[in-house]
């Protein structure tokens, strides 16, 4: 019986001998095969993903450079404290919610204004507001001691180890511990709102995290969260100091801010005097009343099919007071 050598650099160049009937049958098996090409599209039969539906932020400038907040993705604002980010926050939850759709706030550090945000428009019965508390452990009174029948020298003990000043490092830690908490509660809890898939906005406020905490969100969760949200008519919102998302936010905006103007310098003789008497009774002569905030936002990355003409804008924010 005749036989075909097949030659392979990857034996070095020890030859594999088969059958010759060998050969043929599996030259004419693999010809019976459909051809892997038939079932490869070509890149101009694709189908082109649609545009996603963007919503108002309710800021004009900022809808003129990023056209809106995109449905179905995530969008990040990142920005250093008083830099504007409550401000925007605010803006597109009353926008939202004056559509009648219903909202929820993920509030990290629980540091939500209620009244702040029915002052600037938001139809608080639209608003789910989930507050992420601290979970300190519980401490236990001198007197549990006594009535758990030890001795005195064992209450004075106890008492100065209660006394004893921690060093910065355990305070750092304690910190790092409770900011790592309420990380887990938030994981948790938008996973949650996500699978409910009847949101019109989910907002995550991580602007009071520390930077090194909120860096340790793994990016399979951000991953999860683009993966749940992109099919969906919801727009998921965070914000931060610094980005931490990556690449699974469809938009990444940056927003600075600076003092622009004072009450007292635009202020009516009846309203001065209000604001000095306020000032007075709480002991804060040094203290000014802002007035006008001005932000400027950067529009750092955009995954969307829109080619921006410009990528910075600046706009006022006024504050709303009572004198």
């Amino acid at each position: 019986m005749s036989a075909s050598p097949v030659f392979s650099s990857a034996a070095l160049g020890r030859p594999f001998i088969f059958p010759m009937r060998s050969s043929g049958a599996l030259l004419a098996r693999l010809g019976a095969m459909p051809k892997l090409s038939a079932a490869v599209t070509p890149a101009s039969r694709l189908d082109v993903r649609p545009a996603p539906e963007m919503i108002s932020t309710g800021i004009r400038e900022l809808d003129a450079l990023t056209g809106g907040l995109p449905r179905g993705c995530l969008t990040e604002i990142c920005g250093p404290a008083s830099s504007g980010r409550t401000g925007i926050l605010l803006s597109a939850l009353a926008r939202a919610t004056q559509r009648g759709e219903v909202c929820a706030l993920v509030d990290a550090s629980d540091a939500f204004h209620p009244a702040s945000a029915a002052a600037a428009g938001i139809e608080m019965g639209r608003l789910l507001w989930i507050r992420c508390k601290k979970k300190n452990p519980p401490r236990s009174h001198p007197s549990a001691s006594l009535r758990a029948g030890s001795d005195t020298e064992g209450l004075l003990q106890e008492s100065r180890v209660m006394v004893k000043p921690f060093s910065a490092r355990k305070l750092e830690s304690k910190d790092r511990g409770a900011s790592e908490s309420q990380l887990e509660q938030v994981l948790k809890v938008t996973d949650l709102l996500l699978q409910s898939n009847g949101f019109g906005m989910i907002v995550l406020d991580l602007g009071d995290i520390p930077v090194r905490s909120a860096r340790r969100i793994p990016l399979a969760s951000w991953f999860r969260f683009r993966r749940a949200v992109e099919h969906t008519p919801t727009v998921l919102l965070a914000l931060e100091q610094q980005p931490i998302a990556g690449s699974c936010s469809s938009v990444l905006l940056k927003v600075t801010g600076r003092r622009s103007q004072v009450a007292g310098k635009k202020l009516s003789g009846k309203q001065l005097s209000a604001v000095s008497c306020q000032l007075s009774a709480n002991r804060l002569a040094h203290s000014e009343l802002l007035d006008e905030f001005e932000i400027t936002a950067e529009l750092l990355r955009s995954r969307l099919d829109r080619k921006q003409p410009k990528s910075i804008v600046c706009f006022a924010s006024k504050a709303a007071w009572a004198s």
